[in-house]
Parts: C-alpha cells; sequence; structure tokens
C-alpha cells in the first residue's frame, strides 16, 4: 500500500523552544526514522512517500494555518492530483487553525459537478487530514537530535490517518483524536484538549479503538461509473484542466463571514451592522456568509417592519450588486429554517440563500472554489446559488432529492421541499406522496388514487435500477415509474425550479448517465 504525506506545517511539525516549524526535509527525516517502522509492523506491506509540497508565501515553505489563503487549498489539491495514479491514499498533516477549512474546500476542489449538482469527477480513494494539538517531535536544542514527544496526541492522530488512508473510504475527511470525520462536516470545538475537532451535524465516518471501524453506511458511495471515477486518465485530466482554472481565478472571488450581534441601530435611520456591511462589499467581495443567530435569525435594523432596516437594505444592496449572500447559523448544531420566525423570513427577500445545516466555513469554502469554476464550468449566478444550495459532497442535508446510493427513502411524514421552500413533496401518512404547492392546498402530483388500496402507511423509494417506488407498510408495491434502462441506474429523484416563480418540476434523473429518465410534474 503506498500512501502519500503532505506536510503542511502546523503544530504537528513544530519543536524547539520557543516552537518552530521543522522544515520537510527534516520532518520526513525523524519521521522515517522513528515513526515509520512503526507503522510498518502494524502494516508490512506499507511504503510511505513525502511528496514535496511547499507555500511561496512562506520562507520555510511551511505554513502555520492561521495564514493559508485560499490558494494554498490549491497547492493542496493539486499535489494529490498530480500523484492520483501513484498513492492509494493521502495524509494531510495540516495545523488546527484552519482544518475546519480546508477540508471542505479540497472536497469540492478533488471533484466536478454539472449544473444538477452531480459529478462529472469524483475521488476514489482517501485523503485524510490530520494534525495535532502537540508537536510530534521534541527537541531539546538545535543541536540535539528529534525525539518522539512524550504524551502527543500527534502521534495517535497519524497512526489513525495512516490507518483511514488504506480504508478506501472515497472522500476528503479529518481524523482527530481516535474520530474519523467527513473533511465538510467538522468544526474546531476546543483549543486547549486533544478532542479539538467535532461534527456536531454529522456522525463519525468511523472510530478507532483497538482498530479502526468504519461506518459505511455513513461514507459517500464510490464514484457511480468509471466515467466519473478520478482512477480514469481522461477524468484526472479533465478535473486537472479545472483546477488550473480555479487556481489562476480563485483570488477574485473573496468571501467573508459575518457575525450577527447585538449593534447600536435607529429605526429609520443608521446602523453599525449596515455600515459593516457596506464597507464590505466596498472591497470588492463576491460572497457574504452570514452566521445568524439561532434557526437563521437576523437583525434588519427595524423590529416592525424588516424592508425599512438599514441592514436589510445594505443586504439587499449587496445583492443587487452581485454579493452572493448564505444564511448560516452560529449555532454549532442544527438547521437553518428562515421561516421559523419574522426575524428571519425577510431573508430570503433579499437574496439569502439556505445552507440548511452546512458550516459557515464549510459555505465558505464551497463558495469560494464554485465562484472560481463558474467560468470553466460557464455557469451563471443563478446555477451558482442553485448549486450553493444543494449537497454535492454531503456537505449538507439534501432537502431536495431522493438518491438511490444514499438516501433513498422518504418515509411516513418526511418531505422534500424546493431550494426556496415554495413547493413540498410529503409522503403523508394516509394519501402517500402528495406534491402541493406554497398558499395552494390542491395538490399537483398524487400517484396514489383515493380510495388507497393497500396497508398505509408506506414507503417512496428511489430504487437502484432507476425506478421511483412506493410501498406498503406490508411492502407490497402500490405504484412505481416504468423506467427501463441499458446501463448503470444509479438515479435521483430531485424536486426542481420554484412553485413562485412557475418553474417547478419534478423528475427523476438518472446521473449514472447525466440524463432525465421521467418527469413527474412540470408547471
Amino acid at each position: 500500500m503506498n500512501i502519500a504525506i503532505l506536510y503542511t506545517g502546523g503544530t504537528i511539525g513544530s519543536a524547539g523552544n520557543p516552537l518552530g516549524p521543522l522544515s520537510n526535509s527534516a520532518f520526513s527525516t525523524a519521521f522515517n526514522s522513528l515513526i515509520t517502522p512503526i507503522l510498518q509492523q502494524q502494516y508490512p506491506g506499507l511504503n510511505i512517500d513525502f511528496p514535496l509540497i511547499t507555500f511561496p508565501e512562506s520562507s520555510t515553505g511551511t505554513l502555520d494555518s492561521t495564514n493559508l489563503q485560499p490558494s494554498d487549498w490549491c497547492i493542496m489539491a493539486q499535489s494529490i492530483l498530480s500523484s492520483y495514479s501513484a498513492y492509494d491514499g493521502w495524509v494531510v498533516l495540516h495545523g488546527t487553525d484552519s482544518m475546519d477549512f480546508t477540508g471542505p474546500a479540497l472536497s469540492f476542489l478533488l471533484s466536478s459537478f454539472n449544473e444538477v449538482g452531480y459529478p462529472t469527477a469524483a475521488l476514489s480513494k482517501p485523503v485524510v487530514i490530520t494534525g495535532s494539538q502537540v508537536p510530534l517531535f521534541y527537541q531539546a536544542s538545535s543541536s540535539d537530535p528529534l525525539t518522539l514527544n512524550y504524551n502527543t496526541d500527534a502521534y495517535q492522530n497519524v497512526c489513525g490517518a495512516i490507518a483511514a488512508a488504506q480504508s478506501g473510504v472515497p472522500e476528503v475527511c479529518v481524523y482527530f483524536d481516535s474520530y474519523l470525520f467527513r473533511g465538510n462536516r467538522v468544526v474546531k470545538t476546543n483549543a486547549s484538549e486533544f478532542n479539538a475537532f467535532s461534527s456536531p451535524n454529522y456522525p463519525p465516518l468511523g472510530q478507532y479503538g483497538i482498530a479502526l471501524a468504519i461506518n459505511f453506511s455513513e461514507v459517500l458511495p464510490l464514484p457511480a461509473t468509471p466515467e466519473i471515477s478520478l482512477d480514469t486518465p481522461a477524468v484526472q485530466n479533465a478535473l486537472t484542466d479545472q483546477l488550473s482554472y480555479i487556481t489562476d481565478n480563485i483570488d477574485q472571488f473573496p468571501v467573508m463571514q459575518f457575525n450577527a450581534f447585538p449593534a447600536t441601530y435607529k429605526v429609520g435611520g443608521p446602523a453599525v451592522i449596515a455600515g459593516l456591511i457596506n464597507a464590505c462589499v466596498g472591497t470588492g467581495i463576491k460572497g457574504l456568509i452570514l452566521e445568524s443567530y439561532g434557526e437563521g435569525n437576523f437583525p434588519s435594523g427595524d423590529p416592525d417592519k424588516s424592508s425599512s432596516g438599514a441592514v436589510y437594505q445594505a443586504l439587499q444592496a449587496a445583492n443587487e450588486a452581485g454579493v452572493v449572500v448564505v444564511d448560516c447559523t452560529q449555532v454549532l448544531s442544527g438547521i437553518v429554517n428562515d421561516s421559523a420566525y419574522a426575524s428571519g423570513a425577510w431573508l430570503p427577500s433579499v437574496g439569502a440563500l439556505n445552507p440548511a445545516d452546512m458550516t459557515p466555513m464549510a459555505a465558505l469554502a464551497k463558495l469560494i472554489v464554485l465562484s472560481a469554476a463558474a467560468g470553466y464550468q460557464g455557469w451563471s449566478s443563478d446555477t451558482v446559488k442553485t448549486l450553493m444550495q444543494t449537497s454535492l459532497m454531503g456537505e449538507m442535508l439534501s432537502v431536495n432529492r431522493l438518491d438511490s446510493r444514499s438516501n433513498p427513502y422518504l418515509a411516513p411524514g418526511q418531505s422534500l421541499t424546493s431550494l426556496d421552500g415554495s413547493a413540498t413533496l410529503l409522503n403523508d401518512p394516509v394519501q402517500g406522496p402528495v406534491l402541493t404547492g406554497s398558499g395552494n392546498t390542491s395538490s399537483l402530483w398524487q400517484p396514489l388514487t383515493p380510495p388507497i388500496q393497500g396497508n398505509m402507511p408506506g414507503r417512496l423509494v428511489m430504487q437502484y435500477d432507476g425506478n421511483l417506488a412506493f410501498y406498503d407498510q406490508s411492502n407490497s408495491l402500490l405504484w412505481s415509474t416504468s423506467i427501463t434502462t441499458n446501463g448503470p441506474s444509479a438515479s435521483a429523484l430531485v424536486l426542481g425550479g420554484s412553485y413562485s416563480e412557475r418553474s417547478l418540476i419534478l423528475y427523476v434523473y438518472n446521473y449514472a448517465a447525466g440524463t432525465v429518465s421521467e418527469t413527474l410534474y412540470q408547471q
């Protein structure tokens, strides 16, 4: 098994007093002397390489992750992609301060998507990011040799990451303190203990006890076909071209995070938050990730009439200027529901997007990468906004689709919603699936005709054969599409468009073939 370790810097690679970064050469030499023989006891066929990775803004070539910038994500992604055929997995040694930005960024940079949000290039091998709260090596003075540090989490994290890099998990992960997390779901939640990272809205992919146990039911599926797998040279080449384009353009798309906080405002007059937003927009930012209160509530500047508030007007002006506004929450766990309170219900009217349970860090990285890729892909601003609200690599709850390979069931009482919330497909416990538009109580689409002959309630299932089917609780088939395919049929049920804009569509999409199999409803 061939594993590449990309040493980028951070606490894990620091030594001396005061702590300073080791060079790639010094770190890799000490690692191969002190750590590799132990790893090879456990994995006799293991071969570890240290491909050189350097960051041009640093005289040492390494970076504390505090100083990482978006172009550095591209350097890491290029290193992985350029050696994709040579290794079975990668371990990225990284500082902890911005690891929860790099995890999402690499997941998007090492993939590509069509305008519907399905991969045209996808990982087939593990990329595992790790670091530590305490350095891996100890050095009493510059003239002394490096030795293994006492009571360090770095050693355990390296062992776990090496194991995870051989697990076949086809996604970007973060390994820390015995847990393997989806890389675009992590948040740094502890600055001083070994359990520095958590994943509040998605379960761990694995845990290391006596051995590493992977929960494959939570892992992203392998690429649906060889035509989108990075194991295929043509796919590698196409993604390399896109990554080169993104690298050349990523600095043109600055995005910033902006926390809601108690600040002075005058009804009918100025507001501190509005002034700050206007100033930020004036610097040329292309995206604004709001970190709202609670379920997505943000001060408007006028508690009685939101549209008269200075903050409302500042965000409206930002939206009209082409700034993409995303309404995340500063709360660690939970889902944004900006319609729950009047103090958040005004946000969609100024163009704010709903990211469900995506972290603000993932939203920032995602928006930067999608914006930088838009010119290469020929995407419009509306397409970028749609993709921002679509789960691309498991970074957020999928609210508008069922997928035959990951979330195929709509249980009784569960529903899909259009991205703007204007339509709902509810699996009604009595009537079965019912599609309705906002403010319209009559059904737009209902496959079961009352009176229903079956043992209700039942499940709506997006099957792997490409058909959408409804089974009652006795598992008797009550309804199904009649789609036939001659090849791979990994498919999704998609509720797209907008009822309020008269563009609503419900359809089955064969993403293995890249075609619409059947349109069930179109406005």
